[in-house]
């Protein structure tokens, strides 16, 4: 009996180091997840929606969220990116400005142990670690094939956005991919194509205005890269007694283009759904912060690796479809969105 005394004291003495070592665990708090996002800018009524549902999602999943924006500026978002880098974020997420500038932001980041998730637009040249979008192309081809429904052939505006962001990049290639084939047999004529600086809408009227000046107000259709864009256009169609007139496009589902569509002076917007890229995005840094593995559906190559991507689904928004799109996901209200229109013209 004497022989087996001494194992079981051991095996006390071993069960009493196990039970302190999880009574420890069970007393220290777990490390609160820290988030920090860098916004291009908070000007825009989209961006401020983005901000909103990251940071209530983020703050559901028991995560700390701290928000910068460098409202369009490259050395101060930047600056704004080093202070979250210094301020010990578990993962710094951007949307960027300038999708080349802030490739430095992303080295300085990956210098300190952090990943990088660029929301919305793609950061290039660096060793980014995951992109969250929307299929931009995509976004592209839905605006030129609701403008071609409506207008077969003719004389085309295109007013794209900010060239610094890579996303009008490709909204441009799909637009391109629907009208080059008709460009090429002569049914469209492009007779202007300029982008928008900062997707600003006085630089897109200014565009307008030289486009019908320039063509003697011969323009039979517009393809707007967004809502913004389309509304500085809409302003020069207007002051030449061509507003409803000449169908343009837009994107974002904005709710001043919202109002356009459905009171006839813009033909379509694009939706894509703020609260499905906000939620998806704050979800993913939150993996990303526990060091889990995050599943993606695509790659996009940013001139110097595929990026593993996570792609969502854009969709056509026109007057006969802003009650089941928009107002039905709960982006807008009707009575916002149709504020202008007799209620009589209200969709059921």
């Amino acid at each position: 009996m004497l022989k087996n005394i001494k194992p079981f004291i051991y095996l006390l003495v071993l069960c009493g180091i196990v039970l302190s070592l999880l009574s420890c665990n069970r007393k220290s708090d777990p490390k609160t997840l820290k988030i920090g996002l860098s916004m291009d800018t908070l000007k825009e009524e989209r961006w401020q929606k983005d901000r909103d549902i990251f940071m209530a999602t983020v703050k559901s999943m028991g995560g700390e969220i701290i928000v910068q924006a460098a409202q369009g500026d490259d050395a101060t978002q930047i600056s704004q990116c080093e202070n979250l880098i210094t301020q010990g974020v578990d993962v710094l997420v951007i949307i960027p400005h300038n999708g080349e500038a802030m490739a430095l932001a992303v080295k300085k980041a990956h210098e300190a142990g952090i990943p990088v998730l660029a929301y919305d637009r793609l950061i290039m040249n660096c060793d980014l670690d995951i992109y969250i979008s929307f299929d931009n192309v995509k976004v592209g081809e839905l605006q030129a094939t609701e403008i071609v429904k409506l207008v077969p052939e003719g004389n085309y505006v295109y007013i794209g956005g900010a060239p610094t962001d890579n996303n009008a990049l490709l909204f441009r290639q799909g637009a391109m991919n629907i009208l080059q084939p008709l460009i090429k047999r002569g049914d469209i004529n492009l007779v202007f194509d300029q982008f928008s600086d900062d997707w600003s809408a006085s630089v897109a009227q200014k565009h307008m205005e030289n486009a019908l000046t320039k063509n003697d107000n011969n323009i039979d259709a517009v393809i707007a890269a967004n809502d913004a864009t389309a509304g500085g256009a809409v302003q020069a169609l207007s002051e030449q007694g061509l507003v409803g007139k000449v169908p343009i496009s837009g994107q974002d589902a904005d709710i001043a283009g919202c109002m356009r569509i459905v009171e006839g002076t813009q033909s379509m917007t694009v939706y894509k759904s703020i609260s499905a890229i906000a939620t998806e995005s704050a979800k993913v840094a939150m993996i990303m912060a526990e060091g889990r593995v995050v599943l993606t559906n695509n790659t996009v190559n940013n001139n110097k690796i595929d990026v593993p991507s996570l792609l969502l689904t854009p969709v056509a928004v026109t007057k006969d479809n802003m009650k089941e799109i928009v107002i039905k996901d709960g982006y807008h209200k009707l009575e916002d969105v149709y504020k202008n229109v007799p209620k009589n013209q209200w969709q059921n």
